[in-house]
């Protein structure tokens, strides 16, 4: 994945290379859009937001899997209703 960033209030842009992103790599970029601090904050305050970015980022990547799983049962039983039994199976398998 490649990432570019700047300062606040710019635009980043974040890609990849023959598939989509990753819940990981969502849930970083998430994180950096809601948490950031100064490099030049309190040593004790910086390690602290670092330590709460952290924790956001694993929730967000617990959630967002969830999202995927939900999404691919979605998409299993509409094909199932429609008549692709062996299509959806497929998705199943993902």
């Amino acid at each position: 994945m490649f990432m570019g960033t700047a300062l606040p209030g710019s635009v980043s842009v974040s890609t990849t290379d023959g598939r989509g992103h990753t819940p990981e790599e969502l849930a970083e970029l998430c994180a950096a859009k809601l948490i950031s601090v100064s490099e030049d904050a309190h040593p004790a305050i910086r390690e602290q937001a670092k330590a709460f970015r952290a924790a956001i980022v694993d929730v967000v990547t617990r959630y967002m899997k969830e999202a995927v799983t939900n999404d691919r049962v979605t998409v299993y039983n509409a094909l199932v209703d429609a008549g692709h039994p062996q299509l959806a199976d497929a998705i199943r398998k993902l």
